[in-house]
């Protein structure tokens, strides 16, 4: 069973970094002018959608999502209206982070939002992915001793790396080197995939290497 589920992690990781790898490549064939430096919100943008349509159809097909508890139309959209709402607020939640944190408040309000809206694609979408619009849930996953599957434990790892990524990706801002990259919010983006990168990678050898530990604990 452990072994089935790490496999369809590995699959599904593989296919979101290729979903990373082709929101870059494919807009520099099909978009004149594209580039990741000169048009770096257009590179947010197509990321932030490549990645949250691959995990929609790629939990999807998994069935990782909670099964709904009423079939109804209404029931549905009620489901995704909530799902919309909280990537929403997970955005606005960033952009009030970031501007904390010392992100332009109204001089590059567009590009601080838009750093929010690719950091709530690679976390919050996985999250309503796997857990749904459940606020319990997502408390008792991120809690110390929350993770009670495979799933839970890639989410914890897979959010982690994303936003560490974000972190360290802000440090050579402020270094007086003149370089292109270092323009917000280039290397804040480029360290939040980079992250998010390193988690796809992390978590399935993590989980693979300490399942014994992970199989006491979800007991």
């Amino acid at each position: 069973m452990w072994d089935q589920e790490i496999r369809a992690m590995g699959s599904c990781h593989a296919l979101l970094a290729a979903s990373v790898l082709l929101s870059t490549v494919v807009p520099a064939v099909l978009v004149p002018g594209f580039s990741v430096y000169g048009t770096h919100l257009v590179w947010i943008y197509c990321l932030s959608s490549a990645v949250t349509g691959v995990s929609a159809v790629v939990f999807w097909l998994l069935g990782l999502a909670p099964p709904a508890r009423k079939h109804t139309l209404g029931y549905k959209l009620s489901r995704l209206f909530r799902c919309c709402l909280y990537f929403f607020l997970s955005c606005l939640f960033f952009h009030t982070v970031l501007v904390l944190y010392g992100a332009p408040l109204i001089e590059s309000a567009l590009e601080t939002f838009s750093l929010a809206v690719l950091l709530s694609s690679l976390t919050t979408v996985r999250c309503l992915c796997v857990l749904g619009p459940n606020v319990q849930a997502w408390i008792r996953v991120f809690s110390r001793h929350g993770a009670m599957s495979v799933w839970d434990t890639c989410l914890q790892i897979t959010v982690a790396c994303t936003l560490v990524g974000a972190w360290f990706g802000a440090f050579p801002i402020p270094l007086d080197w003149d370089r292109p990259w270092q323009v917000w919010p280039v290397s804040c983006s480029f360290g939040a995939t980079f992250g998010f990168l390193t988690g796809l990678l992390a978590a399935p050898t993590w989980i693979h290497y300490h399942r014994k530990q992970l199989t006491y604990k979800c007991k």
